[in-house]
């Protein structure tokens, strides 16, 4: 897995270009304030451990909001990482499974819209902790 981290006093989106027809149409946008943004792209090898994979994630990302003090987490697939990517549906079982596990540690989770490009706008810091970068 691969792993992006940004801290964003603001991260907002705009669908772009649905890419995979099997998740859903998303019509319209959103917008979050004082989030840790996730890029995530989970790679082939991963889908040997999904359990692994789902602890070591969830790990990293309370740890980079707690450091950003902030509860507020967005997940957002970012297959551009590494060339190996995961199937699309175990990626988006993954982050089902990864937002549920975080809504339970008492964390706000959001997704992106899954199989789409997007526009994105970010606002984010200059400070130590607004940018983490982990593979596992």
């Amino acid at each position: 897995m691969k792993l992006l981290m940004i801290y964003c006093n603001k991260f907002s989106f705009e669908p772009g270009v649905k890419t995979l027809d099997q998740f859903e149409t998303i019509k319209s946008g959103k917008s979050y304030d004082n989030i840790l943004a996730g890029f995530i792209q989970a790679e082939q090898e991963d889908e040997a451990d999904p359990a692994g994979v789902e602890k070591k994630l969830i790990k990293n990302l309370k740890w980079a909001a707690k450091k950003n003090e902030t509860k507020n987490i967005l997940l957002h697939s970012f297959a551009h990482l590494s060339d190996r990517k995961a199937d699309p549906g175990f990626t988006k079982s993954l982050f089902d499974k990864s937002q549920q596990r975080l809504e339970n540690a008492d964390y706000i989770c959001y997704q992106t819209p899954f199989g789409y490009f997007l526009h994105l706008n970010l606002d984010a810091p200059g400070n130590s902790h607004a940018r983490i970068f982990k593979s596992f």
